[in-house]
């Protein structure tokens, strides 16, 4: 018989694992921007940070070993988003500064996060954090990633062909860390 204990850690469990697919879909949106026409890439890049950002926090309210990093991870992904959609510095900052200091702000708050970890879920969280991190290095190093989006898939605006493999792969791994993390929680009922 299953104590309450044991039901509420498979809720959060559940929980977790579905926000870890749903930031995995948010990815694969995002990977097939580049496809889609007549989109304000601002405004799309801003609203899929800003979706993720609130699926993370909700799962990052679910953790008990780094609940404040992993909620702070997902709390930066919503404001960053949130800042895109409603532009109120995109005339002061480029975007790429946006999503550079996004991807800065959640390596170091993951990396904060792994501290409390152990096991497989330290070794996602420091995959995810390095992921975050050299999507930020080349972002800032200015190597363009819109030349490649640009060659596989035509003309596209610029902000999605600068930044939605870069969200693609942040939010994928992102969702990745997430799954493991509900898999050890059920694991450890």
């Amino acid at each position: 018989m299953a104590t309450a204990a044991s039901r509420s850690a498979h809720s959060r469990a559940r929980l977790i694992g579905v926000a870890g697919l749903l930031i995995i879909l948010l990815g694969a949106g995002a990977a097939l921007l580049p496809l889609a026409d007549q989109i304000r890439g601002v405004n799309v890049v801003g609203s899929l940070l800003l979706a993720a950002g609130l699926v993370e926090t909700l799962a990052g309210t679910q953790r008990h070993n780094s609940k404040i990093f992993a909620t702070l991870a997902g709390i930066v992904t919503a404001i960053a988003g949130m800042i895109l959609v409603l532009n109120p510095l995109t005339h002061v900052f480029p975007t790429f500064h946006l999503v550079a200091a996004w991807l800065v702000l959640r390596s170091v708050a993951l990396i904060a996060s792994s501290l409390r970890c152990t096991g497989s879920v330290r070794v996602w969280t420091w995959i995810a954090a390095a992921t975050d991190l050299v999507l930020a290095l080349i972002v800032i190093a200015g190597i363009s990633i819109a030349t490649l989006v640009v060659g596989l898939f035509g003309p596209t605006p610029e902000v999605i062909a600068s930044f939605a493999w870069v969200l693609a792969v942040s939010f994928v791994v992102n969702g990745a860390l997430l799954l493991e993390i509900a898999s050890c929680m059920r694991v450890d009922e």
